[in-house]
């Protein structure tokens, strides 16, 4: 257990520098063309452990499954990471990482239309929290210095198709397993993007070669190095112990938004990270909960079975 919150750790860092260092490459590059950069370097950087993965499973892709993972990865790609780069554009680092980590709470929404995770009141809860959180962390009745409400709407978007993409995923993902499935999804979301880029004239290598490190680094470490960390967390415990990544994020976004691309943080900012925090612990909490009540059913069937 402890190696898995060694890589919880690696992975609320790397993500949690995942907005600061998308807005330094943004304001050189264009955000159609980071954003496709930074997939595609990602799931190749994913795709050996992916195949891995998959021959530990006895699995093999079909044509079935490219559809799928093609309809998955432009949910993630072309649209919900477009947006995401394209809100940093236009609003503090700060503000839009904190923003981000309410995809987990349209997970739930996403979850409760179409699959048989349905809403209770635990989750009602969560949700109401995390919605008076968004609000202040918006502030519109007085949208703070560096925000705008395109920025955050766009941000709000991106969180809104991040979760679409979880949920749509995540049949393939139980086939294939969470490595395989975000890499080969990643690839094929940044293939289709890749076209998109083509077809409306926007770069694709331009400007590359000088601003080559920071590429490097929200391709390699951000989005291939962090979502390798954030599986291995979840391979050696639970997907709710992966979680308190993203709880650990909202803390450290901000602080090096603050340090690096000196940002003023007000006190709507703090109170917004409070609440979306205390809804994430609770979501974290339930999953926990419901895991555990899941693994003593089994129990009591293996025991009641031997009898």
């Amino acid at each position: 257990m402890s190696k898995a919150y060694i890589f919880v750790v690696i992975t609320a860092f790397l993500f949690g520098s995942m907005e600061v260092s998308c807005k330094i490459g943004g304001a050189d590059l264009d955000a159609f063309q980071l954003t496709f950069l930074r997939f595609a370097i990602g799931g190749l950087v994913l795709l050996p452990f992916a195949v891995i993965e998959m021959r530990r499973r006895g699995v093999r892709i079909h044509g079935k499954d490219v559809l799928q993972l093609a309809g998955v990865g432009a949910l993630g790609i072309p649209v919900s990471m477009v947006l995401f780069q394209l809100s940093i554009m236009s609003s503090n680092a700060s503000t839009v990482s904190v923003l981000i980590c309410t995809s987990p709470f349209f997970v739930m929404l996403f979850a409760h239309l179409f699959t048989d995770e349905k809403l209770n009141r635990d989750k009602l809860i969560v949700l109401a929290i995390a919605l008076i959180g968004i609000l202040f962390m918006l502030r519109p009745w007085d949208v703070q210095e560096g925000n705008s409400m395109l920025g955050m709407v766009l941000m709000l978007l991106a969180a809104l198709f991040f979760g679409a993409y979880t949920v749509a995923g995540k049949t393939l993902a139980a086939r294939m397993g969470l490595m395989a499935q975000t890499s080969f999804s990643f690839l094929i979301g940044s293939a289709i993007l890749l076209v998109i880029i083509l077809c409306m004239g926007r770069p694709v290598l331009t400007g590359v070669a000088e601003h080559l490190p920071i590429v490097l680094y929200v391709g390699v470490m951000v989005t291939g190095v962090g979502y390798f960390c954030y599986f291995k967390a979840i391979e050696l415990s639970d997907a709710a112990t992966g979680s308190f990544a993203f709880f650990l994020k909202p803390a450290i976004a901000p602080t090096l938004a603050r340090i690096i691309l000196k940002e003023t943080i007000l006190w709507n900012t703090f109170v917004g990270i409070g609440l979306i925090l205390a809804a994430s612990l609770l979501n974290i909490l339930s999953q926990k909960k419901r895991m555990s009540q899941q693994r003593a059913a089994v129990r009591r069937r293996k025991e009641v079975g031997s009898e």
